[in-house]
């Protein structure tokens, strides 16, 4: 779908509000989400109206709970995009540095509250830094993905942010879509060695940009 910079920046910023933790949102702020999502593309509005549909339907502490079910007690629907490609082994430990990386050559440092692949994060980053974030989210194209297809099986209104977010990002080429059929089949890898990443800085991937 071809989409303007300013177009994709405004559903990035909207869709990272919306993947987090639904607390009561101001009238204020409840309306400027609103007005983002109606200047919006059909394809890329539509699927977050539904979810917002359910905000106004639902009880705040079922809406609570259900968001907790979700992504907090649920690795399918991890909210972690590295977690996808590489489960808990040394390489996730690599491609987590790449994000802070990414971040830190853009002027962002993230405090330790949070992993710099959270896509709530990861969202937020690119509606501020949209070239970047593109490159991040392309490369994690098959995450997303597989993020959506779990969430869409499962009947989560939340399925509507990433059918959202898949309307922002190029089409899965073949190679892609290759390891996508793999990791639905076989899961991600199960190797549990923690996050540190295991390599010398010679062996570091390079960031997103090429910079170091």
């Amino acid at each position: 779908m071809n989409l303007t910079t300013t177009q994709r920046a405004a559903a990035w910023q909207v869709q990272s509000l919306l993947l987090g933790y639904p607390d009561e949102t101001p009238p204020a702020r409840r309306a400027v989400i609103e007005q983002a999502v109606g200047a919006l593309p059909t394809a890329v509005a539509a699927p977050l109206r539904s979810l917002l549909h359910h905000f106004d339907s639902t009880a705040p502490l079922t809406l609570a709970t259900e968001y907790v079910d979700t992504f907090d007690h649920r690795k399918r629907f991890s909210p972690y995009l590295t977690y996808f490609l590489y489960g808990d082994t040394r390489k996730r430990g690599l491609a987590l540095l790449r994000f802070k990386q990414a971040y830190r050559a853009s002027g962002l440092v993230l405090d330790d509250t949070e992993l710099p692949d959270h896509l709530a994060v990861v969202l937020e980053f690119a509606a501020a830094h949209p070239e970047v974030g593109l490159e991040l989210l392309t490369e994690y194209r098959v995450a997303v993905e597989l993020m959506r297809l779990g969430l869409r099986e499962a009947g989560s209104p939340w399925a509507g942010v990433l059918e959202s977010v898949a309307a922002t990002l190029p089409s899965l080429p073949g190679r892609d879509r290759d390891v996508l059929a793999r990791l639905i089949a076989e899961g991600p890898p199960g190797e549990e060695v923690g996050l540190e990443p295991f390599a010398p800085p010679s062996y570091m991937p390079a960031p997103i940009g090429g910079r170091r």
